[in-house]
């Protein structure tokens, strides 16, 4: 994070400041719609509501005078929301792609800070141990063409759930949230059984986890926290 997340605001941010709250708000709205309508079965609200979440999550973000990596990572998520709003293998990389591209600035962002070493071993270990079983488990499932970036991308994700705990207990719930989202996805590429309503899981879980991320990062922040 910048070195001037500590200083005394300038005196505009005072001014876009007032406009958080609303945009938190506004958020708030289109994740309950999207939800709503993904369990009501209304396609077109979903295709409606989607795209309007990480540019809203980002605007308030940026009004908050979060870092340029977290913007970033949130647009980039917005980039692979898009694309997954299309039913095809190439839409479907496409949007990989640009989850994993925001997967780096929240790693670039994550690897700024300073982790206790024994809970950040323990916690790397265990993630690693759960990708590995998943990745063993799920491979044979997978479509040949997706087996390779699947594990890739599997892995970026991994690392960033774990780097995430470096900022607190927000933002590492944030980055378990991702991993659990992006697994509910793979589970359903490789047809295995899935709870009812699988969309409205991913979704819920994918929009948590990009909260409770940013907020993380805003949080320390504020505490003056690498």
């Amino acid at each position: 994070m910048s070195a001037t997340a500590s200083r005394p605001a300038p005196s505009g941010t005072a001014g876009t400041g007032r406009f958080a709250r609303p945009l938190l708000g506004a958020f708030l709205v289109a994740a309950v719609v999207d939800l709503a309508g993904l369990l009501a079965g209304l396609d077109t609200v979903h295709l409606v509501a989607k795209p309007l979440l990480m540019p809203l999550l980002a605007a308030y973000a940026a009004v908050r005078c979060g870092p340029r990596l977290l913007i970033a990572a949130l647009l980039f998520g917005w980039g692979g929301d898009v694309f997954l709003l299309a039913d095809n293998d190439l839409a479907f990389l496409l949007g990989m792609g640009s989850f994993a591209v925001g997967h780096v600035c929240y790693l670039t962002l994550f690897g700024r800070g300073q982790a206790r070493t024994r809970a950040s071993l323990a916690a790397g270990i265990a993630y690693a141990v759960v990708l590995t079983v998943f990745l063993v488990l799920i491979w044979s499932d997978l479509p040949a063409e997706l087996r390779v970036p699947v594990a890739g991308y599997s892995l970026l994700l991994t690392a960033m759930a774990w780097r995430a705990g470096v900022l607190g207990r927000y933002a590492a719930a944030g980055g378990a949230l991702f991993l659990l989202s992006d697994a509910l996805i793979a589970t359903g590429i490789a047809e295995w059984p899935r709870l009812p309503a699988p969309d409205f899981w991913v979704m819920l879980t994918y929009i948590a986890a990009q909260l409770l991320l940013a907020l993380g990062v805003l949080r320390a922040g504020r505490a003056g926290r690498p």
